[in-house]
C-alpha cells in the first residue's frame, strides 16, 4: 500500500504508515489510540508576587504605593502570558507515549485529527 500524508509541518509528519516528530519516528500500526492532554500552568509564582505587592500599600508612603503597583502589574503581566501545555498522548499495547507537546492547542488539534486520519485510513 502507498503511504499516505496527512499532516506535514515544521518537523512533524503524520503518514498512513509513521508518526514523526523531532526525529523520533512512531509506526502508526502500533497506534491503538491518540488523545490530547493539558496541562495548566502553576499560578502559585504570580499569586504569592500579587500579595506581596499588596504589603507595600500600607506603608503609607508614595514610595510603598509605587513598589505596590509595579509589583501587581507584574503578577497580573505575569499571570497573563502563561499558557497551558497541549500534549498529544499516543496509547500502544505497550503503554502510553508523550509524543509532542507545544502551548499551541491549534497545533496540537491539528495533529490529533491527522493521527486519527491515519487509524481510520489503516482500518
Amino acid at each position: 500500500m502507498e503511504e499516505r500524508m496527512f499532516f506535514t509541518q515544521n518537523d512533524v509528519s503524520v503518514s498512513n504508515a509513521r508518526f514523526i516528530v523531532r526525529g523520533q519516528t512512531y509506526a502508526m500500526n502500533g497506534v491503538t489510540s491518540v488523545k490530547q492532554s493539558v496541562t495548566e500552568p502553576s499560578r502559585a509564582g504570580p499569586v504569592i508576587l500579587f500579595f506581596v505587592g499588596l504589603l507595600p500599600l500600607f506603608s503609607g508612603t508614595a514610595g510603598g504605593v509605587v513598589i505596590a503597583l509595579v509589583l501587581i502589574i507584574g503578577a497580573v503581566l505575569w499571570w497573563r502570558s502563561q499558557r497551558p501545555l497541549y500534549t498529544v498522548v499516543l496509547s500502544s499495547a505497550s503503554g502510553e507515549a508523550q509524543a509532542l507537546s507545544s502551548q499551541d492547542g491549534q497545533y496540537i488539534a491539528s495533529v490529533i485529527d491527522a493521527l486519527n486520519h491515519s487509524i481510520v485510513h489503516r482500518g
